[in-house]
């Protein structure tokens, strides 16, 4: 029960750090690390599906069992050190204000009217080709972003570590990371990265419904349109490869009152994909900073939730 008190202490603290300092450049993180791992073995497994399957066992269970044996020795022997620790992986396993600070580039960018910058900074946030973005797929590009990643970078790390502390937190945000460095359908990952990608939808399948959910509940307080948010998401939430991406993309479509999606470019080949929400008025800059508000909000709702978890959880360890 003690465990449990100090671990939910730590993923407020976490929670609190990231809102105040996000990830400061220059500052070791494990995601980088997470990424360093990977890119290394990358380069040294066979291109097949057993080596994909491979590159997950070694990355998992590196990134979980090395965090789960330290906070297990620190909370055993010292249970300030192990809510030190544990603090400081919550704080990096999250990501929302990292997410409204480089949307937010963007967002000056376009102030500026300045479309170079603005397609370099939205290229530091996205995987498709930017070059040729104009105005409105810039602003879309990073409304997508925000929406999606209020889920990968907020809801579900919060999830796994209300359920797990921040160990099985670390085991989630390896394997997004996996799949966004080799979850894609090219020559290369098409077989390599499909472990990957496959668990990382099976990770993402609950986080990403619930995120939905919540901003679809956030969206009648911060003045957006609410009942559009839940209409659309019933429509549009399987309008893509993935199962789970777009379902808060489609409740930040709704709610915003916007087009998202539709044919995107990727090394240099374009993708046919199908449009999210509907077009009641052009997308422009200003949605950037309501797709941010949207994920806050998401964001401490779930935290809101984790909390009440945990104590439910301590109620019924003490009858």
């Amino acid at each position: 029960m003690r465990i449990v008190l100090w671990s939910s202490g730590a993923l407020l603290t976490g929670f609190v750090l990231d809102m105040i300092f996000g990830d400061p450049y220059g500052f070791p993180h494990i995601v980088r690390w997470m990424g360093s791992f990977i890119a290394a073995l990358d380069k040294r497994l066979p291109r097949t599906v057993f080596g994909g399957v491979l590159l997950v066992i070694l990355t998992t269970s590196f990134y979980t069992g090395l965090p789960f044996t330290l906070l297990s020795l620190c909370y055993r022997f010292v249970p300030s050190a192990g809510y030190v620790l544990e603090s400081f992986l919550c704080w990096q396993l999250l990501a929302v204000k990292q997410l409204k600070v480089e949307s937010m580039k963007v967002y000056h960018s376009l102030l500026k009217n300045d479309l170079g910058e603005a397609r370099k900074n939205v290229a530091m946030i996205v995987g498709r080709d930017t070059a040729m973005l104009d105005e409105k797929g810039i602003t879309r590009a990073a409304v997508e972003t925000v929406a999606e990643n209020a889920s990968d970078g907020v809801t579900a790390p919060l999830l796994f570590i209300m359920l797990g502390g921040a160990a099985l937190g670390c085991l989630y945000k390896v394997v997004n990371t996996m799949d966004s460095m080799v979850g894609y359908k090219n020559e290369n990952y098409l077989h390599f990265g499909r472990a990957a990608a496959k668990l990382d939808d099976a990770l993402n399948y609950l986080p990403s419904r619930l995120c939905a959910l919540l901003m679809i509940a956030a969206a009648f307080p911060l003045g957006l349109n609410g009942k559009d948010a839940f209409r659309v998401w019933r429509r549009d939430r399987y309008k893509h490869a993935s199962p789970n991406s777009a379902q808060t993309e489609a409740v930040c479509a709704g709610a915003l009152g916007i087009r998202l999606a539709g044919p995107i470019s990727y090394f240099g080949k374009t993708q046919d994909k199908p449009y999210i929400g509907d077009e009641t008025r052009p997308i422009q800059a200003d949605d950037i900073l309501k797709a941010n508000r949207l994920m806050y909000a998401a964001g401490v709702l779930t935290l809101l939730f984790t909390i009440f978890f945990r104590l439910g959880v301590l109620r019924l360890a003490a009858i």
